[in-house]
């Protein structure tokens, strides 16, 4: 691996250049701050609850010097709603910034399009048919996700697809399944709706690692994959026409991106329920924090980190000891986001 230090961005490339990032140092100079909060929000979740932990005790956890109880607490009961909901914030954040990127519009978000409606889907007539266990529901919701993603894209392509045609597909196929899914939940017995309902209200109360890992393995190849496809993404925001005479594949690069970013999300859909509006707000935050001119997805990443953790800590505390759900704070926070966008376009148009 080689890093050349330039004016304003590293060029890191590793041998044979199969692998080539290209950071520039406002990234480098916001994402610290960013990931600093991060961690300052997870040790306050990890030191809050019922019971009461010093940050001195939740540090000591870490090296398993901590008492028997504080380390219990820790690294066994808040830990992994912690680590998950960075890791869930951070692919939120990525697939948010991947669709926006491919319709160039920054209201082209997997829960604006449907995709997380449709990860809804699946895990309801798992839950219905099956019983549901983690496992299956997690199962229903990929399939979901993946046969909504399809449907969308099939039903958007005209000889291509274009980012605006795709959005208003997308939320007219989310409008039919959000109807499909009140139908499904009304006519379900009353234990099976009520356990839905908590569900479709996505949350990370009561997480534990064995839910964590599958969804943490799914999402980490994930983000692997999506370094191999970012210069191709950024070379695709140039139009299709361009795109394809710098040897760009247009139509298989975006298939790809559309799988990486559905998988993100129906991931996450698994694991916590769908979360909205983490993948609509943090691209386009991170896009302003470091006055880039397209969508970066490493700042996306850290922006969706900080939101999920920040948003999860005020759903924990905010009316303790009861404890929210935490996608009711995203939908709260990001319908504000989400009116002043609409009127921020208005205005331009």
């Amino acid at each position: 691996m080689s890093v050349d230090f330039g004016k304003t961005a590293w060029q890191i490339r590793t041998p044979g250049g199969g692998i080539s990032l290209r950071i520039s140092r406002r990234t480098v100079a916001v994402g610290i701050p960013v990931v600093l909060l991060t961690i300052a929000v997870s040790v306050m979740a990890l030191a809050s609850g019922a019971l009461e932990i010093s940050v001195e005790q939740v540090l000591r956890a870490f090296t398993g010097t901590a008492e028997s109880m504080a380390q219990t607490v820790v690294m066994e009961w808040r830990l992994p709603r912690v680590l998950m909901a960075v890791l869930f914030g951070a692919a939120l954040g990525v697939s948010g910034g991947i669709f926006q990127s491919l319709t160039r519009n920054p209201l082209g978000s997997p829960d604006i399009i449907g995709f997380n409606t449709g990860a809804y889907t699946g895990a309801l007539l798992v839950i219905l048919t099956m019983g549901g266990s983690a496992i299956q529901i997690a199962g229903g919701a990929l399939v979901g996700g993946l046969l909504t993603a399809l449907g969308v894209y099939l039903l958007a392509y005209r000889r291509g697809i274009q980012g605006f045609r795709l959005i208003i597909v997308g939320i007219g196929v989310s409008a039919v399944l959000a109807s499909v899914n009140h139908w499904i939940v009304l006519q379900a017995e009353l234990e099976v709706a009520m356990s839905a309902a908590v569900w479709g209200a996505g949350s990370l109360n009561g997480i534990s690692w064995e839910q964590a890992w599958p969804a943490a393995a799914v999402i980490a190849v994930a983000l692997l994959a999506s370094v191999f496809v970012v210069p191709s993404m950024r070379t695709l925001e140039l139009g299709d026409d361009a795109a394809r005479a710098l040897g760009v594949r247009a139509e298989p690069v975006r298939i790809a991106l559309v799988v990486l970013g559905v998988g993100l999300t129906a991931a996450v859909t698994a694991a916590a329920g769908p979360i909205a509006f983490v993948s609509l707000a943090a691209p386009q935050l991170a896009r302003r924090m470091t006055a880039s001119a397209g969508i970066a997805l490493l700042p996306s990443a850290l922006v969706g980190a900080l939101l999920l953790a920040a948003s999860d800590f005020a759903a924990q505390r905010l009316f303790s000891p009861i404890q929210l759900p935490v996608g009711v704070v995203t939908v709260s926070i990001g319908g504000i986001y989400l009116i002043w966008l609409l009127a921020r376009e208005a205005r331009k148009s």
